[in-house]
């Protein structure tokens, strides 16, 4: 494997050919070194087929990177197994800034590397320490990071590099790779395809690399098979006789390009002495590139020492302080050359050579490949690899280890565990097709009922993360039934899955199997008098679906209290936080909502459980809307956004739709609901959530007709148990004031069902408002006004404000009214509720006062990266920690807020707190 910085060519003589038709290559190669030396990050992919110069591309990169500081490294198919061994190639010249990172990015790169113990680290915050360590290296010089071979690259460094790639802004940092083909993780990113040489080109280099004289027929044959590819043009000529090249037809055309290049290797390697064929063989097979073990492992094979001679000569191999082959296809073929037996020689000499202690898991790597047959020994040491790849957080490699594990397994029974093991972390590394191969090996062998258990459990969740919803409620249900007589705990928590899986399928889901799961939920075994917030969470809400909100409410108002309280296990929080905090808004707490999506958020960053981050952050944004915090919702939609974007996350818009909507913003929301549904489908919980968010921006703006058709919309979901009850006040005010009290009256029976129960003033509140709307009692309106007031919940007070002014101006109560609608209308405007502040304001001017029009803020001007930056900037934190929060580097933060600081038309952090609104400003 070529060393990073260390990487020599071969001579080339006819470089200079090859590289002069690239003109608009180096071009583009120049604009990425004008950008990287002026401050602004840049990536690069250049893609193209074997031998077709994206190595020497890349060289005239490094050579041209005059000023720069220069990192390498480089892809080995062979080690596509071993998590961050690419990555570890790259930073090893890095490792001693590594200290100066902020303490949870240090510690996941230490683990990540295995430097350290510690928990698996999640691979964004692996990234986003790479991206930190790349910048502070760059604030000296300018830095250029070049990796060759992308294609072979363990997935884990991949992963990590594509990230780093995609977050480059205002670094001095330029990340540039040579690929095959596009990788998923490096799509989207500017991209140079590599062609072959023009024919003129073409020709020149092909005449200039022979010495014999050559036919025109023949060079047209040779420049038209090669397609201008120049190591194509170097090597095709080689298997021919002066006599073919003189005017023969015996020309190879059988093979596609790049294994016709193979092929001509291979020929030339044929030519070489057995001794050098073997010693190749062992190169190849040792990846990376140490000729001390090389040597070692040739004179446990018996071979001289003068054997790489002839291939030094034949300008195929280089041993020196590294060994380096002149192409990777050349190393394919050396390797694929040799019989199997011959390659499980040369991996045996390599693992008897290998540190047993400092280099562990390729020396079960090499054992791996040793292996002619099932080897229970070798196995094991695979399992123990997989356990070391699992704690540095490389699930690709720990599956890889267990697969190979299981060919190498004879006992059924453990065959059968290994392959579940596989299995689960196939899973983990997003690769669920071979998941579930594993499962069908693990399902041939034998299987006790725990196993069973859970193969069923793993089906279940490798169905509902590929977005097979029908089918993960069922397989998550079975796979409970099954873990009952083993594990109460897991138990519940699969039943929680399926429950969780079951209504967000919704009318996909088997008919009948969410009250199948919520049955079989009431059968299980009780703690007693004092049971775990968990358990309290599950009976609650198994009862909301078999015995309705009233018997469902003091479970999950207790539960909820339980997790705002802190009396939950951090890993409960993390894993259920999001739904306990849910339910808490369900079930009308208005103290348990904020603290606990709070928490969770905060848990969940301690716990770098980042692809989490979105879904708890929805729930946070929901949280803040009801108390009229836009500055925090918004906030959190931004950093949502923003980790959903890193991470690769779905997340439905259910808080933009909402915000929108009540700010007010009439074309922005009904352009996003109108899309919105159409995705999704009108029978989806996102439909379900976005014609909630219409009713609302309907009401506001006093178009009642549409507002109650979409509330009926959102009202009518069977499925959904939440948002069709929250969307019932909107249907309440839209049908009363359309004069359809029948429609008003049935909402108002389906919510007093949820009210009454929790009997919460946030509930009560809103039931005597809706009453009110419904039998013009003036009691009603004020015991609303005094409950709300109660609450953090001050769109619903005002809203409640509104609506009694309202009343009052229609029966003839100027002056009361106005002291209703004024109060209402300087809360719409405090928390930026525009469609219900103007809505106040026309009845305002019904009563005889006149308000003056509204001025939207300043900070309008900022874009959404922009607002959140300057908002955790003015709460205290410092750039690294903005970074991290927002996956970027802080000097990218500084950059962001100088454009803050500009806009603003401040000069300092200090100044922010009176340029930025604060909660519902």
């Amino acid at each position: 494997m070529e060393r990073p910085g260390q990487r020599r060519s071969f001579s080339r003589p006819h470089r200079s050919v090859e590289m002069r038709d690239r003109q608009a290559e180096r071009e583009v190669i120049a604009e990425f070194l004008r950008a990287v030396r002026t401050g602004a990050g840049r990536a690069l992919v250049v893609r193209g087929e074997p031998g077709v110069g994206k190595s020497a591309l890349l060289d005239h990169l490094t050579e041209s990177a005059s000023g720069c500081r220069v990192a390498r490294a480089a892809g080995v198919e062979s080690e596509m197994e071993l998590a961050y061994a690419g990555l570890h190639q790259l930073l090893t010249p890095m490792l001693q800034r590594v200290e100066g990172l902020p303490g949870p990015q240090r510690a996941a790169l230490r683990t990540a590397f295995g430097l350290s113990d510690g928990a698996p680290p999640d691979r964004f915050l692996v990234g986003l320490a790479t991206l930190s360590l790349l910048s502070e290296l760059a604030e000296d010089h300018p830095l250029v990071c070049v990796v060759d071979d992308e294609q072979w690259l363990d997935r884990a460094s991949a992963q990590v590099l594509g990230f780093v790639a995609r977050r480059l802004d205002a670094e001095p940092v330029g990340v540039a790779f040579a690929s095959r083909a596009v990788a998923d993780d490096l799509s989207g990113l500017p991209e140079v395809l590599m062609r072959g040489l023009e024919d003129a080109d073409a020709r020149e280099l092909l005449a200039a690399s022979l010495s014999a004289p050559l036919d025109q027929q023949v060079a047209n044959r040779l420049v038209a098979d090669s397609g201008g590819n120049p190591l194509a043009l170097l090597e095709l000529p080689r298997g021919l006789t002066p006599a073919e090249l003189a005017g023969g037809f015996a020309l190879p055309n059988a093979m596609a390009l790049p294994g016709r290049i193979e092929a001509s290797f291979r020929r030339r390697l044929d030519s070489l002495p057995e001794e050098c064929r073997r010693l190749l063989l062992v190169a190849a097979a040792e990846p990376i590139g140490d000729p001390v073990l090389v040597w070692r492992a040739a004179e446990r094979l018996g071979l001289p020492s003068d054997a790489a001679v002839p291939a030094a000569e034949a300008g195929l191999l280089e041993v020196g302080a590294h060994v380096w082959f002149r192409h990777p296809l050349v190393r394919s073929a050396a390797y694929r050359a040799t019989s199997a037996s011959a390659r499980q020689e040369a991996h045996r000499a390599l693992a008897d050579v290998t540190d047993p202690v400092s280099d562990p898991d390729r020396r079960a790597w090499h054992l791996a490949h040793a292996a002619s047959g099932p080897d229970e020994s070798v196995a094991a040491e695979l399992e123990r690899s997989a356990e070391r790849a699992q704690a540095r957080g490389g699930m690709a490699a720990a599956a890889a280890f267990l697969r190979r594990a299981v060919d190498l397994t004879t006992d059924p029974a453990l065959r059968a565990e290994r392959a579940l093991a596989a299995a689960q972390a196939s899973f983990q590394a997003g690769a669920f097709d071979p998941a579930l191969s594993l499962l069908a090996a693990a399902e041939a062998g034998t299987l006790d009922d725990f196993q069973q258990a859970r193969v069923d459990l793993l089906r279940g969740h490798i169905a509902f993360a590929s977005g097979r919803f029908q089918d993960a409620p069922r397989l998550l249900r079975r796979a409970a039934s099954r873990l009952e007589q083993f594990d109460l705990q897991l138990t519940r928590e699969t039943y929680l899955s399926a429950w969780a899986a079951a209504v967000g399928a919704g009318h996909l889901a088997e008919e009948g199997i969410l009250l199948d799961i919520c049955r079989a939920v009431g059968q299980l075994p009780k703690s007693g008098s004092d049971p775990q917030p968990l358990e309290l969470l599950l009976d609650g809400l198994a009862l909301l679906i078999t015995d309705g909100r009233a018997a469902s409410a003091p479970a999950l108002l207790r539960a909820a209290r339980m997790f705002a309280t802190g009396d939950r296990t951090v890993e409960d929080m993390v894993r259920w936080g999001w739904l306990a905090a849910a339910v808490s808004i369900a079930v009308w707490d208005d103290d348990g909502r904020l603290a606990i999506a709070e928490q969770t958020v905060q848990l969940v960053r301690d716990a770098g459980a980042l692809a989490q981050l979105p879904v708890i952050l929805t729930v946070l944004g929901t949280a803040a809307l009801l108390s009229g915090d836009f500055p925090r919702a918004a906030s959190a939609i931004a950093e949502g956004d923003t980790i959903a974007a890193a991470t690769g996350s779905m997340v439905a818009p259910h808080i933009s739709l909402r915000l929108l909507a009540m700010q007010g913003k009439e074309a922005e929301a009904l352009a996003m609901i109108e899309a919105t549904i159409k995705q999704a489908g009108e029978d989806s919980i996102t439909a379900t959530n976005a014609f909630w968010a219409a009713a609302m921006l309907h009401n506001g703006c006093g178009r009642y007709a549409e507002a109650a058709a979409a509330a009926r919309q959102a009202t009518s979901n069977t499925f959904e148990p939440w948002i069709s009850i929250w969307a019932l006040p909107e249907l309440i005010e839209a049908a009363v004031r359309g004069g359809d009290l029948a429609i008003a009256r049935e909402a108002f029976e389906r919510l007093t069902e949820t009210t009454q129960p929790s009997g919460t003033d946030w509930a009560l509140g809103i039931e005597a408002r809706s009453r009110a709307l419904l039998s013009d009692a003036e009691e009603l309106y004020e015991e609303a006004i005094e409950r709300l007031g109660r609450t953090q919940l001050r769109p619903e007070l005002a809203r409640s404000q509104l609506v009694y002014g309202e009343w009052l101006r229609r029966a003839g109560r100027r002056t009361d009214a106005r002291r209703q609608l004024r109060a209402a209308y300087d809360q719409f405007e405090a928390i930026g509720m525009g469609a219900f502040a103007e809505r106040t304001r026309r009845e305002l001017a019904a009563t005889g006062e006149r308000v003056g029009e509204r001025n939207e803020p300043a900070v309008g001007d900022l874009t959404a990266q922009e607002a959140l930056i300057a908002q955790l900037a003015r709460d205290g934190l410092s750039n690294p920690e903005i970074g991290a929060r927002l996956f970027l580097s802080a000097r990218t933060v500084k950059y962001h807020l100088a454009k803050v600081f500009t806009k603003l038309d401040i000069t300092s952090r200090a100044q922010l707190d009176r340029a930025l609104p604060g909660p519902g400003q």
